[in-house]
Formats: C-alpha cells, sequence, structure tokens
C-alpha cells in the first residue's frame, strides 16, 4: 500500500489572507481540514440557505480574499456568463483557530496544506455541473506565487503555503486550463457545523471503519446518521477505507457529499426554516470567499442556479490520476493526463459529462453501489450503475470515476 501522503518536508508558512474591513487582530484566517467543500455545496446547492442569508443579513460573518478574478472588477450577471462559471472550493489541514479538531496545532515553519481541491463548472444553460476532485498529493506544475515557484515537481497542496488562495486559483488555472471565477475555503468546524445543521448525514459503509488517525469508529457494514466529529472524521479517514490511498478517500468523501446534497435538496430541510437558518449560519461562520464570490447578488444568483439542477445531473469526479509511480512520483498521485485532456475539453466545451456503468471506485478503490438503496422512479433518479447523461449533448467519458448526487453508495472498509 503507498504511503501518499509525505510529512517529512513541508513548503513554508502559509501567507496571510488578504481580509477587508477587518482588524489586524482578525487577518488570521481560519481554515479547514483538507476535506471536502461540503459546506459551500452544500449551502449553494440548498438555494433555500442563501436566501436565507439575504434574509437575517448573514453575509457580515464571512471573511473575504482576493484572486485573480477579482481584479477584473464585479462579476458579470451569472446568466451572462459565456460558458458557464468555475467555482473552486479549498480546504486545508491547519489545525489553528479549530480548538482540538484534527489534533494538536502544526508546529512554527510547517505551514498550512490545500489538502482539499475541488473544481465545480456550472454549465452556462444551468442545467448541469461537475465537480472535479483534485487529489491533494497529486504532482502538478506550481505556478510563481508569493512565496515560491515556478516548481514542476510539488504536490498540488504546497500551493497555499506558497501564496494563500490566490495560489491555489492559479495551480488550478494552470493545471485545468479552466478560469476560476470564485473560490473559497472551509473549516474542520465549518464541517461539524454543516452535518448538525442538517440533523447529520446518511452514509453506507459495506463493513465496520475503524481509523485512529481520524478517530472514525463505525462498529458494523450499513447505514449510519453521522454527524459532529464523526462525520469529521468520516470525511478525513484515508486509511479506513478504499485501498488506503488518498484516490481511495475522494471516492468515500463522494459518497458523503452525494448524500449531503439528497438530503439538502430535500422538501423536508428546504421547507423547515430552522434548518434553513442554521445552514446558512454554519456556512456563513467558517468560509473564507474571494471577494466577487462574497457579494450577496452573487452568492443567491448562484445558489437558485444549483438549486435547480435535478441531482442525476449534478457529478462528483476525480481527476484522472495513479499511484505506484516512479521519480517525482514515487508515493504520489502522477496525472492521467490523456484521461484528464479529454475531461476538461469536454468541459471547456460546456459539455454536460456523463458516467459509465464502471464510474463508481469497486471495491478497491474506496466506493460501491449500494445493494440496499430505495428503488429509482421514473421521475426521479437513474438506476444505480446505469450511464447517467446529463442530458443530449453529454459526453461520457470510459475511465471516469465518480458518481452523480443521485446514486446511492457505500464507502469501502480497507483491511490491512
Amino acid at each position: 500500500m503507498s504511503q501518499l501522503r509525505d510529512r517529512s518536508k513541508r513548503a513554508p508558512r502559509a501567507a496571510t489572507i488578504a481580509r477587508h474591513g477587518r482588524g489586524a487582530g482578525s487577518a488570521v484566517w481560519k481554515t479547514v481540514l483538507g476535506l471536502l467543500g461540503a459546506v459551500v455545496v452544500v449551502a449553494l446547492v440548498a438555494g433555500g440557505s442563501l436566501a436565507a442569508i439575504a434574509t437575517w443579513n448573514l453575509t457580515k460573518d464571512v471573511k473575504h480574499a482576493t484572486i485573480a478574478a477579482d481584479t477584473q472588477g464585479p462579476p458579470p450577471n451569472i446568466a451572462a456568463m459565456k460558458g458557464g462559471f468555475n467555482i473552486l472550493l479549498v480546504g486545508t489541514d491547519t489545525r489553528v483557530g479549530q480548538g482540538s479538531l484534527g489534533g494538536g496545532v502544526r508546529t512554527a515553519g510547517t505551514g498550512a496544506l490545500n489538502d482539499v481541491n475541488i473544481l465545480i463548472h456550472v454549465a452556462a444553460d444551468q442545467k448541469s455541473a461537475v465537480a472535479v476532485s483534485i487529489p491533494r498529493d497529486m504532482v502538478v506544475p506550481i505556478p510563481k506565487c508569493e512565496k515560491g515557484g515556478p516548481a514542476s515537481g510539488l504536490p498540488i497542496n504546497n500551493a497555499l503555503s506558497l501564496g494563500g488562495l490566490a495560489c491555489v486559483a492559479a495551480t488550478v488555472q494552470s493545471l485545468t486550463g479552466l478560469n476560476v471565477d470564485f473560490a473559497g475555503l472551509i473549516t474542520f468546524e465549518g464541517v461539524i457545523a454543516m452535518s448538525d445543521a442538517v440533523g447529520g448525514v446518511d452514509v453506507c459503509t459495506n463493513g465496520p471503519i475503524r481509523d485512529k488517525d481520524s478517530g472514525l469508529d463505525i462498529e458494523s457494514a450499513g447505514t449510519h446518521t453521522l454527524q459532529g466529529a464523526q462525520a469529521l472524521a468520516f470525511l478525513r479517514t484515508r486509511h479506513g477505507v478504499g485501498d488506503g490511498s488518498d484516490l481511495g478517500r475522494i471516492n468515500s468523501q463522494q459518497v458523503y457529499l452525494s448524500s449531503l446534497v439528497r438530503k439538502i435538496k430535500s422538501s423536508g430541510t428546504l421547507t423547515d426554516v430552522s434548518k434553513v437558518y442554521g445552514i446558512a449560519r454554519a456556512a456563513t461562520e467558517n468560509i473564507t470567499l474571494s471577494d466577487n464570490f462574497s457579494r450577496l447578488d452573487t452568492l443567491v444568483s448562484i445558489a437558485l442556479v444549483l438549486k435547480n439542477i435535478p441531482l442525476q445531473n449534478i457529478v462528483f469526479v476525480q481527476y484522472p490520476g495513479t499511484t505506484g509511480g516512479t521519480g517525482i512520483y514515487a508515493g504520489k498521485v502522477q496525472p492521467s493526463r490523456a484521461l484528464a485532456t479529454e475531461l476538461f475539453t469536454a468541459i471547456k466545451a460546456d459539455k454536460p459529462i456523463g458516467l459509465d456503468a464502471n464510474s463508481v471506485g469497486g471495491d478497491t478503490a474506496g466506493s460501491t453501489l449500494d445493494p440496499n438503496a430505495p428503488k429509482p422512479t421514473s421521475s426521479s433518479t437513474p438506476a444505480p450503475g446505469a450511464s447517467d447523461s446529463a442530458g443530449d449533448g453529454s459526453q461520457t467519458i470510459a475511465g471516469l470515476k465518480g458518481q452523480t448526487a443521485a446514486q446511492y453508495t457505500c464507502s469501502v472498509a480497507y483491511h490491512f
């Protein structure tokens, strides 16, 4: 089993993110565990959450950062953005400002890493969206940033320490060829607050999962409602799922995200005023947004767009990569460039991404189809394992790993 995460060498301490309208003492930004952008994904998809932000004037809690797109003036009307728009969600492994969550505070000089990197593309017709998870240990070119670069042989999770959110956005743009229009950071505390706000997230596992590193303790196979620290531990676990690699963890995180999106979009959540307010509060108190993204009109516009996208048209995929490489890729993730080119060519052409019957990770990769999933109806979700299509003109890419928000899947327990 490859141990993908090398903690022996660290990049410099992360640069402080620029803030606006806040005192110097509050400029120390809080960030997340490197797990996926659950808070923002859910808040946006909910739609009602961000309507609540307007109603209850919660935007005062949002922290700000600056990326390249912010220097180009106010964002255009969402509907007018040619070729759709792209949102980058970033999470870091810093323990600063997170109490005892995730273990002790990192020692001085080690820096914070961007351990989660999710790029969401929303199609111009606003009928489909694809979220691409980039493995934190994938070795990619990093451009010149405030505290270093350019570099060709570093994992992507070094970008935050080399120049903050702006450096991560520039790195992702270089890697994917897609402009990053909006970006956000999420915190450990935000993950817990979000899981609590929705009353827990139902996740399926095919066996017991115990991981002392993340603190996860699931005693048996089946569906489990996770919230608080256990929800956080589930999203963090690497040694407990799949093949023990970061690729397995991404598959397992998609199990959680798809379930979370289903719950957030359910009528039982969106018609519950207390839940909607809780979701809004959890999001705004625990995120840092790029300047254009933090505008209330932009937030509400994006939320209303994503609220109306059908579950089967919200697709979570992995950036194609492999383990077991040599040289700079030893113990890391090596990009599968041909497959990645096919994926991002389709996204640039604004084609909805379809998934084939082999797209769900499988027994060694971190997730598998849930045999006890509810039977789909003609008006709801496609049959599990079907070639999910986001509509006419979609492109199904063989070899791409992922799932739609409509698919019920289980995390696969890793057995040492």
